[in-house]
């Protein structure tokens, strides 16, 4: 078989794969999510806690995805944190209330809010409301409601980028977030997603066989930070949290390399028998 030939049964395999994943996916979620929902509306969100990570761990493995968390020596799981990770796809919330060992709740726009039945859960829930229009008076409001969660122990997580990738690679920081960690002298917690892209690509529907590896960094302490150095502390969580990504993403390169090569040997191997 030509490795031409391998490659197009190849691609009708992960057609195949992929349709039955999401078929299977969405039979499995909208029953136990429906059912969440009606829990979290009659319970407290902090004391049905654990079935949510299993229905979120359970959403990965139904789609067909590894999964795996790499805790830093100096991650701290018992302090409330601001967890800022990269924007990958879908699956990113599920991904991260797997690996976060603690409750976290996120950032969600306040027009949100006022969408019927929607915005009352987000609150319920325990989401923080965003302005929809940047400004500084948005960013005081942002701030006082994220002081307000952490005072009451919930750690949030934010999406510095402000948008998922189109390419795999980290998009710039936007700088708004580590403001606020720094005015409110909470720690920052770096967390890279890695291979996710590889499994699932924003704007594609195909669902690749692969393990998704969450690392959660070293925890960084902001109290002593001064204004002057927010800039310096946004590059720093960058370059932690792109880090691994590329690190992840070199290797999968090699690797593409080295079985495309295999393939053209295993491919004129076979041309000369049949001589």
């Amino acid at each position: 078989m030509s490795a031409r030939e391998e490659s197009g049964l190849k691609d009708a395999w992960l057609v195949v794969r992929s349709v039955a994943l999401w078929i299977v996916s969405w039979l499995h979620f909208l029953p136990i999510c429906t059912f969440l929902i009606v829990l979290g509306a009659v319970i407290d969100p902090r004391k049905n806690d654990w079935p949510q990570r299993a229905f979120s761990r359970n959403i990965l493995r139904v789609a067909g995805a590894g999964f795996e968390v790499r805790r830093s020596p100096g991650f701290d799981p018992t302090r409330t944190s601001m967890f800022i990770c990269n924007h990958v796809n879908v699956f990113d919330p599920f991904v991260i209330y797997s690996a976060i060992p603690q409750f976290v709740r996120g950032f969600e726009l306040e027009s949100h809010f006022k969408i019927p039945v929607y915005g009352w859960l987000m609150g319920r829930f325990g989401n923080v409301p965003v302005p929809d229009v940047p400004s500084r008076e948005g960013l005081q409001i942002m701030s006082d409601r994220a002081r307000a969660a952490f005072e009451s122990g919930i750690s949030l997580i934010a999406f510095a980028e402000g948008s998922r990738t189109r390419t795999g690679h980290v998009q710039p920081f936007k700088k708004g977030i580590f403001s606020i960690a720094q005015k409110l002298g909470v720690p920052i917690v770096p967390m890279s997603i890695v291979g996710s892209y590889e499994f699932f690509r924003t704007g594609h529907w195909m669902l690749r066989p692969g393990k998704i590896i969450v690392y959660l960094h070293d925890t960084i302490e902001t109290s002593q930070t001064a204004r002057s150095e927010v800039d310096a502390l946004r590059q720093r969580v960058q370059e932690i949290v792109s880090a691994s990504v590329e690190e992840f993403r070199l290797h999968r390169q090699s690797e593409h390399v080295e079985n495309v090569v295999n393939a053209e040997v295993r491919g004129a191997k076979n041309s000369r028998r049949g001589l």
